[in-house]
């Protein structure tokens, strides 16, 4: 059993740094092209920090170990939202832009509806079985092709937009740094949901309850890591767009993906936690209307990660 935790704890630093190189990688190269920051947070960043899910996904799936796919999507939104917020917000309280909170949040928001309607067969449509289906997941790559579309033109919009200089400058560096980056992810990817199998079978906890706590934080570090680092660096608009982004990213390619991979069996008891989330979203909505408008204050910071907080015991209880 010693093993299998230390093998865990690899796989979380393999991710962690994978998805590190792979975003320095990969902003580097964006920013060659002068894109704005804002435009760099919700894709190539927010992409980066969610490779860590895809390749978990992607090989639990692959294994067929459907509540290891949904819980782990489900608890990194939860902790993006609440947790890396939470702390991103109490660091520096963050304006935000008019697109993000009337356009991205509403749209992480319909992403989570789109979800709930997909996998729940029994009450949608009186099947006998939930499934993610590879049809829904071409549904739900489909709306991630619409979200690529109004990311270009923001691009369009924000063109002339100054953004941060290139953090590598070598061009054949910038390309190690992504292809090592992303090695790491699928060796890591492979140890974590290996040894997340075993401790389960070991200590009879349900896959559910690992992939929507410990799996969930691990593979979201990389957020948590980019929007400290970005709050304290007064890049607000990089910590909000990599939240949202990432969010979005989970459900509509992530689980997009890991459908096409494998059909994917759903537990309504999932329903619960995809209900947390979608109430979690209104909050950080309704939160840009409550105090200073179009901010996160402290106060409401707090209350997200008071809220994960009890989220979580909730779970473990």
């Amino acid at each position: 059993m010693f093993f299998t935790i230390l093998l865990l704890l690899i796989g979380l630093v393999l991710l962690i740094k994978g998805a590190e190189w792979l975003v320095n990688g990969s902003s580097s190269l964006a920013r060659k092209y002068n894109i704005s920051e804002l435009v760099i947070g919700l894709t190539i960043v927010a992409f980066g920090t969610s490779s860590p899910e895809l390749v978990v996904n992607t090989i639990a799936a692959f294994e067929n170990h459907p509540d290891l796919t949904f819980g782990n999507v489900i608890g990194s939104n939860i902790v993006n939202l609440l947790l890396i917020l939470g702390i991103a917000g109490i660091i520096t309280p963050m304006i935000v832009q008019r697109n993000t909170v009337w356009k991205e949040i509403p749209l992480s928001f319909v992403a989570i509806i789109v979800l709930l309607f997909l996998v729940n067969d029994h009450l949608v449509f009186n099947n006998s079985q939930n499934i993610l289906s590879r049809f829904d997941g071409i549904i739900l790559l489909i709306c991630f092709s619409f979200f690529i579309f109004y990311i270009f033109l923001q691009m369009k919009k924000e063109k002339n937009l100054k953004s941060m200089e290139s953090t590598i400058s070598k061009t054949y560096l910038i390309w190690f740094f992504i292809i090592i980056g992303l090695a790491s992810l699928i060796v890591g990817g492979k140890l974590i949901v290996n040894s997340a199998v075993k401790i389960a079978t070991v200590f009879n906890i349900s896959e559910k309850i690992i992939s929507l706590t410990i799996i969930a934080i691990g593979t979201s570090l990389p957020e948590l890591a980019t929007s400290v680092v970005a709050a304290l660096k007064n890049n607000k608009d990089l910590a909000i767009g990599n939240i949202i982004g990432s969010n979005i990213f989970n459900i509509f390619l992530i689980l997009g993906i890991s459908s096409l991979v494998r059909p994917l069996s759903y537990r309504s008891d999932f329903n619960f936690d995809l209900n947390m989330l979608a109430g979690f979203t209104l909050l950080l909505f309704i939160a840009m209307f409550t105090g200073v408008k179009k901010k996160l204050d402290r106060w409401e910071a707090l209350l997200l990660l008071l809220s994960y907080i009890a989220y979580t015991i909730y779970l473990l209880k």
